[in-house]
């Protein structure tokens, strides 16, 4: 990370270009399977202070300046990362309940756990389901009202979209 910024970051190269090498380069790396991430709210405050890191890096905005993070993404005409964590997220749930019944991808993600299962000590709270529950509950959509709706491919592709560029 310390050659990048002494040779991308601090250059002299357009905004415009450093924000294209951030997008072609840096966040496809970091966005790899980002559609399977179970996130806590403490995560994605991480990952959304990372990204807000990498934009003032970009436009050389020094720490002691008082620069609100909403005029950065403004400046930058960037979404936050989580959103589009999130509308990945949606467009995979879209994929599988689109699935033939039978896919395994498909049971696993419909199966329900019995009624006197338990989670073992040391695994996760947060599990992939719960945290698409929680991105549809922000399109005030229930479970199975989704599972509806993704049959419909071209109306569910707006709909991540969406999410994704409102934050």
């Amino acid at each position: 990370m310390k050659s990048l910024e002494n040779h991308i970051w601090r250059s002299r190269l357009a905004i415009s270009t450093k924000l294209k090498l951030y997008n072609t380069c840096i966040l496809p790396i970091f966005l790899y399977c980002s559609d399977c991430w179970a996130i806590s709210k403490t995560d994605a405050c991480k990952i959304n202070a990372l990204d807000q890191w990498c934009l003032r890096m970009l436009l050389g905005i020094k720490w002691y300046k008082f620069v609100q993070n909403d005029d950065v993404r403004r400046l930058m005409k960037q979404p936050k990362i989580t959103a589009i964590i999130q509308s990945c997220r949606l467009t995979l749930f879209g994929h599988i309940m689109r699935m033939d019944d039978n896919a395994d991808a498909k049971r696993i993600l419909i199966a329900s756990p019995p009624a006197d299962w338990r989670r073992q000590l040391g695994c996760p709270r947060i599990t992939w389901i719960s945290t698409v529950q929680q991105d549809l509950q922000q399109h005030h959509l229930t479970l199975p009202e989704a599972a509806d709706l993704a049959q419909n491919r071209p109306l569910w592709r707006m709909m991540p979209m969406y999410g994704a560029t409102q934050s």
